[in-house]
């Protein structure tokens, strides 16, 4: 075992924490964060590679419909009896299928550690797929949806994705669309589950109140069943945003339109990451940014705008979001355009880039106040690769990038012109070129 402390700093307290490498006899691997503060223990999982993206051609929502119903019905327990002995346990077991990867989540007081272990052993090696649960969980999929098409910013991200990625398996739908839900059948779900929940993609992570000796055995019986390897049937290349500046209008008869903006960006591993992320930040991550500045505080013409990296597997993407009424919905683009070109052409001032920092280095701390974002955190860290000791390293970073730094990094990513957009809502003096579909 190989354990690594660090000192969280927040505001009037300081605490200590320390992650440990814990293997297992069989050799699986866990990052543990002890805390024996309170008797809860928060386990997190993620198989990379097998999110949504691996879905098969017809089958989009595979990984999502599998998903939910993971923790419906496993091994001897049916979805009723599987789902009260989570409830007598006060026990949390949740699984999420992402775009690039399939993770899960458990909650567990530490006297119900053996029996929450099992459960979710049960619902990795020996799920169900009970006819009744399918049909349920389909339908509640097929209701989000339902919700989902008259969800302005959920339409304008869809539509966003679809028209960036026309050929690459980002651009389908997450969770599937009515078609594609009723080609799925039991058979299909428990191939993604034999195929993708393997042990050579899996990571965890582990905080709260258990010690290595006695998470190492946990760790066997909870995933030593599972298949050493997964099978994907095809890999996936990397993806490339199409599109050079396009303005796709969706019309709704809403008061507000919604606008969904983004353009390439960078990966997690790109040496220019940290630089990219603070010049974000500048550009849109908070109240102060020049976003807000020039079109919330100044003009009044939206209640938020912002920015963010989404750094997925395959591509980097640079996005932000704004909601404004339709008679301003042109205003609030322009003004968005040229505050990319302007952060692209003008360098930040000290103060700004200093109080950034500031805000950047300072929230961090305050993020992990619970047992499960910390688990959540030593499954970033281990997916991106970033060293045990990362939590120790990780506001050094933020601190050495420097007004050169977002200069160039501003340079080589903001492109007003290939700024690709989706408008959702009735905008005055907006259009598509060519007559937009959802």
């Amino acid at each position: 075992m190989l354990g690594v402390a660090f000192a969280l700093l927040a505001p009037g307290s300081v605490s200590a924490l320390s992650i440990e490498r814990v293997v297992s006899a069989g050799g699986i691997e866990a990052w543990l964060a002890r805390d024996k503060s309170v008797p809860v223990i928060s386990v997190k999982i993620l198989f990379r590679g097998s999110g949504s993206a691996v879905d098969p051609k017809g089958k989009e929502g595979l990984a999502h419909l599998v998903s939910g119903l993971l923790d419906e019905g496993a091994g001897p327990l049916d979805s009723q009896h599987f789902r009260q002995t989570l409830e007598e346990n006060a026990i949390s077991l949740r699984f999420d299928a992402g775009r690039d990867d399939f993770s899960g989540s458990l909650k567990t007081l530490r006297e119900n550690r053996e029996i929450a272990f099992d459960l979710l052993r049960l619902a990795l090696v020996a799920p169900r797929f009970d006819k009744p649960a399918i049909e349920r969980i389909r339908n509640q999929v097929l209701t989000s949806l339902a919700h989902l098409e008259n969800d302005p910013d959920a339409i304008a991200q869809r539509i966003w994705l679809r028209t960036a990625f026309p050929n690459h398996a980002y651009g389908k739908q997450r969770r599937g669309t009515e078609k594609s839900l009723h080609a799925i059948d039991a058979p299909a779900l428990r191939d993604f589950a034999r195929r993708h929940l393997a042990r050579e993609n899996l990571i965890v992570g582990v905080a709260g109140d258990i010690s290595p000796a006695e998470l190492g055995p946990l760790l066997d019986q909870t995933f030593g069943a599972l298949p050493a390897r997964p099978k994907n049937k095809t890999p996936l290349g990397d993806a490339v945003v199409k599109g050079k500046g396009d303005v796709t209008v969706i019309e709704k008869p809403i008061p507000q339109s919604v606008i969904t903006f983004g353009q390439i960006g960078v990966k997690r591993t790109d040496p220019d990451y940290y630089a990219a992320y603070v010049m974000t930040h500048l550009l849109g991550g908070g109240m102060g940014s020049r976003l807000m500045k020039e079109i919330r505080e100044k003009r009044g013409l939206a209640y938020y705008v912002y920015s963010t990296l989404q750094p997925l597997d395959r591509v980097g993407l640079l996005m932000g979001r704004l909601a404004t009424r339709n008679d301003r919905a042109a205003l609030a683009l322009e003004l968005v355009r040229a505050e990319w070109k302007r952060m692209a052409e003008t360098r930040v001032s000290k103060t700004e880039l200093a109080d950034a920092k500031t805000y950047l280095t300072g929230a961090f701390p305050l993020s992990l106040d619970s047992t499960s974002r910390v688990a959540g955190v030593l499954i970033a860290i281990q997916k991106n690769r970033l060293g045990i000791d990362y939590l120790t390293r990780r506001n050094a970073y933020i601190a050495a990038v420097t007004v050169e730094d977002v200069a160039r990094v501003a340079r080589r990513l903001l492109k007003p012109d290939v700024l690709n957009v989706v408008i959702v809502g009735k905008p005055e003096g907006l259009t598509s070129p060519a007559p937009a579909t959802e």
